[in-house]
């Protein structure tokens, strides 16, 4: 029988897992949110931050409105947009909380604190780059960012909850870590090329699949595509770049795609069973939304798709990383 102080000690581990358990799945909730924000031009849907116009809701009565748009001339309220805005604000409002319960946690259980700590970092700075995504009026540096912020954060929470519950691990072959590494790097790169296509509103700078505006090679601008020097004032929603530097981008992503396509497959056949089968379909069904989104003009659905997609992908990875022997305690 366990002691008090024994009993302790497990009911606390178990919160700590529980509440690991619980920020990553809303960490993932909050990434497609994120997404779908974006997808329904709602990322201005409230023109300041924390609030909306000023308050902790919307605006809802005739007087409210009024008071809001005489306050913010430039900014009408839309409230689907802006409840849409504060719904995914609400969430990742709690996502914080559960994050920063999380090294408390684990000093008191007694154990390794460092990943809890850098979480607890990690959404403080995402916090502020949600509101600059507000305050600069959706500059792309900041929106990509911010995705990526995202992005780390949900790999982190799965790979710290890996950690905690060693018992859910996949059991991989030995000698494919190298493969996941590179993978996994080049994903990122292409998880920061797709937020630089959204946030440049490049996702239909070609309307075609393969080619782009019936061509393989259309005129292209990277310089100014690529430029990450971008001023900051303008309402970049709608984005401010020229069709050509739209289609240096979205090509980009295109081969960035392709890649991503042919290490992962690489991986998935140094796999076994159940994760060889997750990294194939789970590549194989992403690389077709992006030709979907492509050729069915961006429809919302298979569009939000596509982001939870690259989520899923980089929570396969991970899961490849954290069980492959050299990986193992």
């Amino acid at each position: 029988m366990l002691n008090p102080t024994q009993e302790c000690s497990h009911s606390q581990q178990r919160a700590l897992n529980t509440i690991a358990t619980a920020a990553l799945g809303l960490s993932a909730l909050v990434v497609v949110l994120g997404a779908y924000t974006r997808l329904v031009d709602a990322g201005l849907g409230c023109p300041d931050w924390p609030g909306c116009y000023g308050y902790l809701t919307i605006p809802q009565s005739e007087s409210e409105i009024a008071q809001s748009e005489l306050a913010f001339p430039d900014a009408p309220v839309e409230p689907a947009k802006a409840w849409t805005e504060m719904v995914h604000r609400y969430f990742a409002s709690l996502l914080g909380l559960l994050i920063l319960a999380l090294p408390i946690l684990a000093w008191r259980t007694g154990t390794r604190m460092v990943l809890p700590c850098v979480l607890a970092v990690l959404v403080v700075v995402q916090g502020a780059m949600g509101a600059l995504t507000v305050t600069l009026k959706l500059w792309p540096q900041v929106v990509t960012a911010h995705l990526l912020g995202g992005f780390a954060t949900l790999a982190l929470l799965f790979h710290y909850t890996l950690t905690l519950r060693p018992e859910i691990r996949w059991r991989v072959p030995a000698g494919v870590s190298f493969a996941i590494h590179v993978t996994l790097a080049a994903l990122l790169l292409q998880v920061a090329l797709g937020g630089w296509v959204s946030s440049n509103y490049a996702a239909l700078a070609c309307p075609d699949f393969p080619l782009c505006h019936g061509v393989f090679i259309p005129d292209m601008d990277f310089r100014n595509g690529f430029n990450l020097f971008q001023g900051i004032g303008p309402n970049y929603l709608g984005g401010e770049m020229s069709s050509e530097a739209r289609i240096a981008i979205q090509i980009s992503h295109r081969v960035g795609a392709l890649v991503v396509l042919g290490l992962s497959l690489w991986v998935s056949w140094m796999l076994t069973g159940a994760a060889r089968w997750t990294v194939a379909g789970i590549v194989t069904i992403q690389f077709l939304l992006g030709i979907g989104n492509v050729l069915l003009d961006l429809p919302l659905a298979l569009a939000v798709m596509h982001n939870a997609g690259a989520a899923a992908l980089l929570l396969a990875l991970i899961a490849g990383r954290a069980s492959a022997p050299e990986q193992l305690p």
